[in-house]
């Protein structure tokens, strides 16, 4: 299992932390069951030595968050 550190931030603050995953999908889904994700949060997640992917919330389906790639440049 790898160890990805996350931080997911929103109007009432940040959670700095770290989840085990066996990959980059399955830390984001088991993240998204520990902590109360809502619309218009951002979570910066990644593993050690490569930038963090930033991801916004745009809502959810069957109570699991829709994660989108952050600051996406209009064509």
């Amino acid at each position: 299992m790898q160890k990805f550190r996350f931080s997911l931030s929103n109007n009432e603050g940040r959670q700095d932390g770290i989840i085990d995953g066996p990959s980059f999908l399955a830390a984001v889904d088991a993240l998204s069951e520990r902590i109360m994700v809502r619309t218009g949060d951002k979570l910066e997640i990644g593993v050690t030595g490569f930038p963090p992917a930033t991801f916004e919330c745009v809502g959810e389906v069957e109570s699991f968050p829709v994660w989108v790639p952050a600051n996406r440049l209009a064509a």
